[in-house]
């Protein structure tokens, strides 16, 4: 019996189990793929403090050394779903393997919405960013396609249009869908351009140069740039637990103490109800989470 069970390896869940095991408790983190999460297709991170610049695969890797060197335990294993027992949750996962603890955090993250195109996957983080926020640096002075018409693709072409020499925005309708204040900002600059009713057939990079396939109005067209940036939406991985917690279009539902409406079931970052994703906000979730499922376990003593 474990004291906390934390589903995912990103930095919210490693953070919860680096809190966890200095304030005396068990941890252990189950993932079900690669350890550090969406930071890891980031080849370079320069808002994180303490930083000037790492590679979101060596920032990972700094976390979980710093958790299992505490102590934290981690199992690939997929999660399927959580029984609650009463006075402990179990978890389910694929394969028959079942674990218990006193208090689960669920840190499963939210991944970006992929196209699902040939190249695309493969150039994740070589040319295929999802924010610019994070990536909108690198490509100052340079050119770049955003994927999307709604208001996150809008939002990304407005912070790259500051910066970079053009912005393209590739929209599959024949008009956008994001807030006119912000198609107003677009059509103001003079490097911004819009294509409409254009599908994404693939991408390929040839030395430097990005190349972008796709289909206007039945005309095939290739779109060279310097980056692209993916923008069509969010995807929480929460499936499993739909009917234990509360969910909001997908997120689960949570208060800034990161508790969901599940006694002894927390929740932490980018899956969680909330409107800044970033990895120092996820870590924030991390460090909250784990105390409270500290005070919750502390209580029932």
């Amino acid at each position: 019996m474990y004291d906390i069970l934390i589903v995912g390896a990103g930095p919210a869940g490693l953070c919860a189990a680096i809190y966890a095991r200095r304030a005396g408790k068990s941890a252990l983190i189950l993932e079900k793929g690669s350890f550090g999460g969406q930071m890891t297709y980031s080849p370079k991170i320069e808002n994180y403090p303490g930083f000037a610049a790492l590679s979101g695969m060596e920032l990972a890797d700094k976390m979980v050394e710093q958790a299992l060197n505490l102590g934290a335990e981690i199992e690939i294993e997929t999660v399927t779903g959580i029984e609650d027992c009463g006075d402990h949750k179990k978890l389910l996962c694929e394969g028959g393997a079942s674990y218990e603890g006193k208090t689960v955090i669920i840190a499963t993250g939210a991944k970006h919405r992929l196209l699902g195109v040939p190249g695309e996957e493969a150039l994740v983080g070589e040319g295929i960013s999802f924010c610019a926020v994070c990536d909108g640096a690198f490509f100052e002075g340079k050119e770049v396609l955003v994927i999307g018409g709604g208001n996150s693709a809008l939002q990304e072409a407005v912070l790259l249009s500051e910066t970079s020499s053009k912005v393209t925005v590739v929209q599959n309708l024949d008009f956008l869908t994001g807030e006119q204040s912000l198609q107003d900002i677009l059509s103001s600059r003079k490097n911004v351009s819009v294509i409409c009713s254009a599908t994404v057939n693939s991408f390929k990079k040839e030395g430097e140069t990005l190349y972008t396939s796709i289909t206007v109005k039945g005309e095939e067209q290739t779109l060279s740039s310097d980056g692209v940036f993916v923008a069509i939406g969010l995807a929480p991985d929460n499936a499993p637990f739909e009917g234990l917690v509360t969910l909001d279009r997908g997120y689960i539902s949570a208060t800034e103490t990161c508790t969901t409406s599940a006694p002894g079931i927390f929740t932490a970052g980018d899956c969680r109800t909330k409107s800044i994703r970033q990895v120092a906000t996820a870590i924030s979730d991390g460090a909250v989470a784990a105390l409270a499922a500290c005070r919750y376990i502390d209580s029932r003593s």
